[in-house]
């Protein structure tokens, strides 16, 4: 067959894959953008409410102010400091939140994985918290926070963990870390199964302690799954609602983005809204570019890994043993690579001892 033949029917199967693909399409302008642009119109218009003091007129309907609902979050105090205090909120909960769910996800899995009675009734116990609603473990999380309630009594100390302060953060932190650390461990789990055996034996062999064969294997071979368990669990956190309302209420102390714009659209402000919506959108989409970008996180899924693999290769000098080793030697090469280093072996050591299974 010519390979303009070849072409030609490579083009008719993509554009009938993209006409699979239309009603999909279709349904997400309807669904994601149309209310993205939506707010976008709404976030030029400020709701008319009161007497206008220049006429002496009520003012109603919407009023085009242009830039103004955006530049207030730095220019009016009052929506400045409602702004930046949900801002932070937001940022300390995910941050704080997301790395202690990390170490002890992580954690779990790592015990997890190891073959031991009763395993199945441990994952089961571990599922509960993420299966619970998020506002009923909210309401749960009050009644043990409350003033006479468990916590208290357990640390023997009276805190009034749903009142202003530092307080109020720590206590949104624990209820979160509680019922979300389970998420990053089941799908950590989930990678670390994946991994060969046979690279934990040529380690052993190699004389790895645990700590080097941990950090020089299990982690390297996590981490793709890892950094895609880890970006969900920071989009997730960074629009939290039920948690910290069902917690606190409208506290300042637990206030997010997502709350305040709630609130302002509950004040009929759904300009102000539409503007906090978007600078979190916008913030959104920057954790998610570094995420990508920076970490490396494949969230759209690569369809030719192999083919990477050699381009990478190829620009890095190493294209001709690349094209005619073929996907299994790259595969061994980069897995070898990764258990001699434990023992400060060179690569070529190691990625024979994979390959063959010798080990």
């Amino acid at each position: 067959m010519s390979r303009q033949k070849i072409s030609t029917e490579s083009r008719k199967e993509e554009r009938f894959a993209y006409l699979l693909l239309l009603p999909t399409f279709i349904v997400l302008a309807l669904v994601v953008g149309f209310p993205l642009v939506l707010s976008l119109w709404q976030s030029f218009f400020k709701t008319g409410s009161g007497i206008n003091p220049e006429t002496g007129l009520v003012e109603k309907g919407d009023k085009f102010v242009g830039l103004q609902n955006y530049s207030a979050v730095f220019s009016n105090p009052d929506a400045s400091q409602q702004f930046w205090n949900a801002f932070g909120n937001t940022t300390l909960l995910t941050v704080v939140g997301v790395l202690v769910e990390t170490v002890l996800g992580v954690i779990m899995a790592l015990i997890m994985v190891r073959g031991m009675r009763g395993l199945g009734w441990v994952r089961a116990g571990i599922l509960v918290p993420w299966a619970i609603p998020t506002i009923v473990s909210a309401l749960m999380w009050k009644l043990i926070f409350n003033a006479d309630g468990v916590f208290n009594r357990l640390i023997g100390h009276q805190v009034l963990w749903t009142t202003e302060g530092w307080q109020a953060k720590a206590a949104i932190l624990i209820a979160d870390i509680w019922k979300t650390a389970p998420y990053i461990g089941l799908l950590t789990l989930a990678g670390l199964q994946t991994i060969d055996t046979q690279v934990y034996e040529a380690a052993k062999v190699d004389g790895a302690s645990p700590w080097k064969t941990f950090w020089r294997i299990t982690l390297p071979l996590v981490r793709p799954v890892l950094v895609v368990a880890v970006l969900f669990r920071t989009l997730d956190a960074m629009r939290m609602f039920d948690l910290p309302y069902g917690l606190l209420g409208m506290l300042d102390s637990g206030k997010t983005l997502s709350m305040l714009s709630w609130y302002e659209a509950g004040q009929s402000r759904y300009g102000e809204a539409a503007a906090y919506s978007l600078y979190l959108f916008a913030y959104i989409c920057l954790a998610v570019f570094v995420f990508v970008k920076v970490l490396g996180a494949d969230i759209m899924g690569d369809q030719n890994p192999d083919k990477k693999k050699r381009k990478k290769l190829r620009g890095s000098g190493g294209a001709g043993a690349a094209s005619s080793a073929g996907p299994a030697i790259v595969s061994a090469t980069s897995t070898g690579s990764a258990t001699g280093s434990t023992s400060g072996s060179t690569p070529s050591a190691g990625a024979p001892r994979h390959a063959g299974g010798a080990a």
